[in-house]
């Protein structure tokens, strides 16, 4: 009975209802659009860092990590590769060799990071084709090659087609030397990481560091994010052992792991702020309805109506309320959230975080974006709405009749 009553007041009093209701609606919609840009430039962020450079899971022998060693190999990484491709959740994997060296152009020269790449296995891994501002990709022909990071380009002043003359040390305690062609310029986006690289053919980097057959790094690349630490765990089961460490990104790249943390922590400070918002305006409504309306709860209550009643009555009002606008802000944030996970927020100027670079901020659409602004604004407007419940269930019915 006393919701058939809330359900009538509620429609009987349009202005009122309507107000409180683009309050509530809005604030969800708001809430919802903050949860799912939040959501979405996270993926993406960690997608391009993850999945364009890092990789999602990293396999090396066990210590490299900590400290980075020439002799810190992965032996027979061939056949590690093909138990890692066995398992369900892998998309693709790639090895590579890493070293210091000096490169030479001319007069100039500088400092590097020799990559030796398996060219296949990087294209299918880490789209590295893509990558390629200038020239090309490494071929088959006899001819040594190597590409170079754009930054590192810049430095030695090197161009596609020139020579260039790179030094290291070898496994084998010799000098690593050797000519190379310049094939192609690359740029990965991470400004620092390109004025380093130095990228090689697998094959060519194991004959000049003398580590055949032997690699530094197994890049893996899960099919999904989400399963990244399912996969962690499975390949751990599968290479048990002290010779291998493999390790998530959030491990291996824990800064940018910490940064993405600290920049998820904002959106809840904005959802607070939208939520503060809502509850100011729910209070303000429902307070205002329960003051006009003094002279009919008065008589509520000399016809015989107990207070707990009155409480109620006013709790399912703002409940229908709320429910009939979360149920249209959940059909409105849907629909944007999914038109903007196709179309993005195009950005004024384009920025960098973590060294990729970023153009446009898109949205996601999950059930986190719809469920935690269902709860919170249902939650809020039920605990704004208990003051004036119980300032309208205490009212006296003589003085309200006689002021009203």
């Amino acid at each position: 009975m006393l919701f058939k009553i809330a359900f009538r007041n509620v429609f009987r009093q349009k202005r009122r209802t309507i107000l409180t209701g683009l309050t509530i609606l809005g604030g969800f919609i708001l809430s919802a659009l903050a949860i799912g840009i939040s959501d979405g430039t996270y993926t993406s962020v960690i997608d391009l860092f993850t999945r364009t450079r890092l990789g999602h899971i990293q396999i090396h022998a066990q210590g490299y990590l900590d400290k980075p060693s020439l002799y810190k190999t992965i032996d027979n990484f061939s056949e590690v590769g093909k138990r890692v491709q066995q398992l369900p959740g892998v998309a693709s994997w790639t090895p590579r060799l890493y070293s210091a060296g000096l490169v030479a152009v001319g007069e100039k020269s500088a400092g590097v990071q020799i990559i030796g790449i398996d060219t296949e296995r990087e294209i299918a891994a880490t789209r590295f084709d893509r990558k390629i501002v200038a020239g090309r990709i490494f071929s088959q022909n006899a001819t040594p090659e190597a590409i170079l990071g754009k930054g590192l380009a810049k430095v030695v002043h090197a161009e596609v087609g020139d020579e260039i003359v790179v030094l290291s040390q070898a496994a084998d305690g010799s000098i690593a030397n050797a000519l190379y062609h310049v094939a192609g310029i690359s740029d990965s986006g991470d400004e620092f990481a390109d004025r380093m690289a130095f990228y090689l053919p697998l094959p060519e980097a194991q004959e000049l560091l003398a580590l055949p057959q032997r690699v530094h790094e197994i890049v893996v690349i899960a099919h999904d994010l989400e399963e990244v630490d399912e996969l962690t765990e499975e390949l751990r089961s599968t290479f048990a052992g002290p010779d291998l460490a493999i390790a998530p990104w959030q491990e291996f790249a824990r800064s940018f792991y910490d940064a993405m943390k600290m920049d998820q922590q904002g959106t809840w400070i904005s959802l607070f702020i939208i939520l503060l918002i809502v509850a100011i305006g729910v209070l303000n409504t429902v307070l205002m309805s329960v003051l006009e309306r003094t002279r009919e709860y008065g008589v509520l209550k000399a016809v015989g109506t107990q207070p707990a009643q009155i409480f109620k009555l006013v709790l399912y009002e703002v409940n229908v309320i709320t429910l009939v606008s979360v149920i249209l802000g959940a059909a409105c944030a849907v629909a944007l959230n999914y038109w903007l996970s196709l179309r993005g927020i195009a950005l004024p100027e384009p920025f960098t975080f973590a060294g990729v670079e970023f153009k446009a901020m898109y949205s996601e659409v999950n059930l986190r974006s719809l469920l935690i602004p269902t709860i919170t604004v249902i939650v809020t407007a039920n605990l704004v709405s208990l003051f004036p419940s119980v300032k309208a269930a205490h009212i006296e019915p003589a003085r309200a009749l006689r002021l009203h």
